[in-house]
């Protein structure tokens, strides 16, 4: 309803006036302060002495410095029995200490609301004269990143030159005016009933009698309060308009009204637009801050997941740590979220997943006392189908999360909030979904939340998790005064404050979800993270696989009195966690998280390849025979190079050693490479791979067959323009297809290696203004051709595949995912189809019929496209924002092409994914061949994890998985003293006090499609 505008401008002239009178000054706060990049306590900058005046216009601080600031405030007269509050404006935001006691934040500067920077920042609700406080002041001075007007986190075309920092070298930051002084707590509370109101009114119909009554009502409160008199006549026609609403306050809603579950949040991102150690200083801001509300607002709860960032708070901030271990005891301060950090979920691997589940869910039982139930990941970039299958198998009863509603370039809306979600192994998981995770509580945004529901029918309750986030701060005043005006006014969703899982309880109550969804949660935007910032994708995958290694062979040597670092190793996994933050592994931080993360992955590669090397030294004990470590499930044949140079071939046991001792090759078991004029040419006794001067592999034949798998050039690359219109590091839109700029041109060809064991080829290769160097190889039994590719990246908002048209006949592609795979459509017949332009995969991408497939495999790239017959691996991206000419520089990675006869199952594919990835290692030792661990039958299953129990029991742990969406039984053998076996949750809690019943040395499992098992094995001592 629309008042008249005479009463209408009156009203706009009435509530921007109360908020003119929120606050009074009652004097100026005299900083001094010192710039440093150091992370220091206040304890610590009070020591400090290099303090100078600090003056309101000053300009200070660096790209990425900080200024500590302290002054003192002693309490005039005027103050006595008043609600005295901070206005700061040191120039960023800024992490807040009074009397030494972390106290709060000067907010970022995306606050919407003016009066948001003040309101929250409560010295005392009783003023008395003379009382003194201390405050310090950590501010922030700031950085650039390239970002353009038109649209976030993007810059659109960028002519040379522009989205430089204009900044560079000099101050950043200026000091404002800081003041203190009083709150007319009157004016805002009028206010507040004031906007609650008029909100109301304006989304009700014209003919609503509720919108005219309270229409008359507003008009009323303008006729009652009188500003032009003394602030004593103020105050009292203040409480005099709040009369006046009141009755338009009390009206209730009828049976029907939708019900809002709020929980405050802040969603702090443990990176992105910022490094991690600003993040550090975020916590206390936003952690104080809500804890304050917490103590003034009874009733308000607030939900802050991630151990990340309480191990954050621990570390730097005990004292407030401390305070809010408390709040949780009493039921304001909500712990719950299940993992480490709300991880990526499509690139992270399945063992990740469990860990970052291990790891968080035991911090929050043993630190803050807390059972976790469910997992609260709002701003993930898409769900992996395996993930309701791990969260059951870890307890976790429920998911929250909302960003597969963004669908801004169009196509298929996801058409449920509250439904139930079934894995790909048939395992189902509770699901809210709400459309945000920084709503604000105002009765326009509630109306229009309910109003633009995908989910009509049969759903009475949402779940709104409101506070600003991102960036951390959580809800201001406003937030919980608006939603307990909300508790039940007529024309507005009631809003309840609870614990999120109540939600879930209440509609349990009545009956559950009606509707179940089926697979992946797809996010049709943000396809571009898949391949952005390629180095940390690297890193991920080789971290994870080095703690693979120490694991096993750390377990198995423990058995035999191996002292296995589990300290280090707890260390060692918390840094690949972290790094799995949903914006740190995406690619879409700023360049200095990178560095970083490149620091820690490299912290972490070393110390697992130094514990593996150690373990498997410990189990091979004294002498000089070289012993080749094999991790993997199955019989490995192997190529690999001795310590002299010369290489064998050597059949080592599943998860075991043998000899590097080599028999010799027969004639036919060779391999060769020729080169002329037209080209090159590779083949062993299994496959022969033909190449034309241009490096394009034009033929790959299986020699057993005849059949030819290339239906054109292979290891073609293609390189395009990628502009995409907001998101720059995030996104690849869809129309990069009609941008194709040039295929890669060979500069030489040459033979790089030419032995029996092993043949290869070098070619050197232009694309743009970017080189790559290939490595292409082939060995004696191999049915796989590496690509072992070294780039000179150097371009700006571009994109690189690499091509493989293949001779098969697939409307599917098979993409490899955690612990299975998932099919995806290779055309685009429906808007669905069209979405998946671009998807995720890890290890391999196949196309197959039922009688014969070929596969590209990878060591480190995840972002894939199928169209048609051909598979186009992503390998390298550019893009401009939030930095400039992202990944420009030297990149190293390795892809693979292998094709196979038979079906799907029958096929070698998920073994050539696991053995591009995972090198034998080699060490010396007593001579000796041992298989510590082997699956009969079963082909299709893998031991993905062999690992030290948690609980440092010295058990061993197994994960097992079925990877072909094939019901499989199999028998899983050992070579160890083992007393028992028992099947375990996958946070190792043993599902039955029953053992397994063990046959000799094994047990017999039966596996569903997709199935994981964790196995726990308790030896003989």
């Amino acid at each position: 309803m629309k008042l008249a505008p005479e009463w209408h401008d009156r009203l706009r002239h009435w509530t921007a006036t109360l908020e003119k009178d929120f606050y009074r000054p009652l004097g100026e706060i005299s900083f001094e302060g010192f710039c440093t990049y150091d992370h220091i306590t206040p304890q610590e900058a009070l020591e400090h002495s290099g303090y100078a005046p600090v003056p309101a216009g000053t300009v200070w601080g660096h790209q990425w410095e900080y200024m500590w600031l302290k002054g003192e405030i002693t309490l005039p007269p005027e103050a006595e029995g008043q609600v005295i509050v901070l206005n700061l404006n040191p120039g960023g935001e800024t992490t807040l200490f009074v009397n030494g006691a972390s106290f709060g934040t000067y907010r970022a500067g995306w606050v919407s609301v003016p009066h948001h920077f003040i309101e929250d920042n409560i010295l005392t609700e009783n003023g008395k004269p003379g009382e003194t406080y201390l405050l310090q002041a950590e501010a922030y001075a700031g950085h650039f990143y390239p970002e353009s007007t038109v649209a976030g986190c993007s810059t659109g075309p960028v002519i040379p030159g522009t989205y430089t920092d204009p900044l560079e070298g000099k101050l950043r930051a200026a000091m404002g005016e800081n003041t203190f002084g009083i709150w007319n707590e009157e004016a805002y509370q009028l206010w507040m009933d004031v906007v609650t109101l008029t909100e109301v009114m304006s989304c009700l119909p014209e003919s609503s009698l509720r919108a005219a009554k309270i229409g008359r009502a507003l008009e009323k409160f303008t006729l009652t309060v009188d500003f032009e008199q003394s602030l004593e006549g103020r105050i009292a026609s203040y409480k005099k308009g709040r009369e006046v609403l009141k009755e338009a306050l009390s009206c209730v809603n009828g049976s029907t009204a939708p019900t809002f579950y709020g929980i405050g949040n802040a969603h702090l991102d443990v990176a992105w637009l910022w490094p991690l150690e600003e993040t550090q200083r975020k916590v206390s801001r936003t952690f104080a801050a809500q804890l304050r509300l917490i103590e003034k607002y009874p009733g308000y709860k607030f939900l802050q997941s991630q151990p990340q960032t309480y191990a954050y708070c621990q570390q730097y901030y005990p004292e407030l740590f401390e305070r809010i271990k408390a709040a949780i005891q009493q039921g304001g301060w909500i712990a719950e979220g299940g993992m480490w950090v709300e991880p990526d979920t499509n690139m992270t691997s399945g063992e990740s997943l469990v860990r970052q589940l291990v790891h968080g869910m035991r911090y929050f039982r043993e630190e803050l006392g807390v059972n976790c139930e469910i997992l609260w990941l709002p701003d993930t970039f898409g769900y992996t189908a395996a993930l309701p299958q791990i969260l059951k198998n870890c307890g976790i009863k429920y998911l929250v999360t909302q960003k597969i509603f963004w669908s801004y370039n169009g196509g298929e809306q996801f058409p449920y909030h509250y439904f139930t979600w079934r894995g790909m192994d048939g395992s189902e998981i509770v699901s809210y979904l709400p459309t945000s995770y920084t709503y604000t509580t105002n009765p326009k945004q509630l109306i229009d939340v309910w109003e633009n529901r995908v989910q009509k029918d049969g759903l009475d309750k949402f779940l709104l998790p409101y506070g600003y986030g991102d960036g951390g701060g959580g809800p201001s005043r406003d937030y919980i005064e608006f939603a307990l005006r909300e508790k039940n006014l007529e024309g507005c969703p009631k809003v309840e404050m609870a614990h999120p899982s109540k939600i879930f309880e209440d509609l349990e109550a009545e009956g559950g979800p009606e509707n179940t969804y089926v697979g992946e949660l797809y996010f049709s935007c943000h396809r571009g993270v898949y391949t952005s910032q390629a180095s940390v994708k690297r890193g991920n995958r080789k971290s994870e696989l080095a703690l693979r290694e120490a694991e096993l062979w750390g377990a198995v040597a423990q058995q035999s009195g191996f002292a296995f670092p589990y300290e280090e190793w707890d260390a060692d996994w918390k840094k690949v966690l972290l790094n799995q933050f949903h914006d740190i592994l995406p690619g879409s931080c700023i360049g200095p998280v990178y560095k970083k993360a490149k620091e820690l992955h490299d912290q972490v590669i070393a110390s697992g390849e130094g514990i593996a090397a150690s373990a498997a030294g410990s189990i091979a004990g004294s002498g000089n025979e070289e012993l080749v470590f094999n991790s993997l499930s199955w019989e490995r044949d192997a190529v690999v190079k001795k310590a002299d140079g010369s290489y064998a071939r050597v059949k080592v046991p599943a998860c075991g050693y043998a000899p590097a001792a080599d028999s010799g090759l027969a004639p036919e078991e060779a391999v060769t490479v020729s080169l002329d004029g037209n080209g090159a040419v590779l083949q062993n006794s299994k496959v022969k791979a033909v190449f034309d001067n241009n490096g394009e592999m034009t033929s790959f034949v299986l020699l057993e067959s005849g059949r030819e798998f290339a239906a054109g050039p292979m290891n073609r690359l293609l390189l395009y323009k990628d502009v995409p219109r907001v998101f720059d590091a995030w996104d690849i839109d869809s129309n990069y297809e009609q941008q194709f700029v040039e295929s890669g041109r060979c500069t030489g060809i040459r033979v790089a290696e030419e032995s029996p064991y092993r043949c290869a080829i070098e070619i050197q290769r232009e694309i743009g203004n970017s080189t790559l160097t290939q490595i292409v190889s082939l060995e004696s039994g191999a049915i796989r051709v590496e690509f072992d590719t070294t780039a000179g990246w150097h371009e700006l908002h571009r994109l690189l595949k690499v091509s493989f048209p293949v001779d098969v006949t697939a409307t599917e592609a098979v993409n490899e995912m955690q612990f299975g795979y998932v099919k995806r459509p290779t055309h685009r017949s429906r808007a669905y189809d069209k979405d998946r332009f671009e998807v995720c995969n890890h290890r391999y991408t196949a196309l197959c019929d039922e009688g014969h497939g070929a596969a590209v495999l990878n060591d480190c790239k995840y972002g894939v496209s199928m169209l048609e017959n051909a598979i186009n691996l992503t390998l390298l991206r550019a893009a401009a924002s939030p930095e400039m000419a992202a990944d420009n520089g030297t990149h190293h990675f390795t892809y693979a092409f292998t094709a196979w006869e038979g079906s799907l199952l029958e096929s070698p594919v998920v073994r050539e994914g696991y053995e591009l990835n995972v090198s034998p290692v080699i060490v010396t030792g007593a001579p000796g061949r041992r298989s510590f661990f082997s699956l009969e039958g079963g082909g299709n299953v893998v031991i993905d994890t062999v690992k030290p129990a948690e609980d440092q029991s010295g058990d061993i742990v197994l994960r097992l998985y079925e990877s072909k969406h094939a019901d499989t039984s199999c028998t899983l053998r050992w070579d160890l003293p083992v007393e028992s076996a028992y099947l375990c949750n996958m946070l190792e809690e043993a599902a039955s006090e029953t053992p397994l019943a063990v046959e000799g040395s094994g047990v017999s499992l039966h596996f569903r499609p997709f199935e994981v098992k964790t196995v726990r094995l308790h030896p003989k001592k």
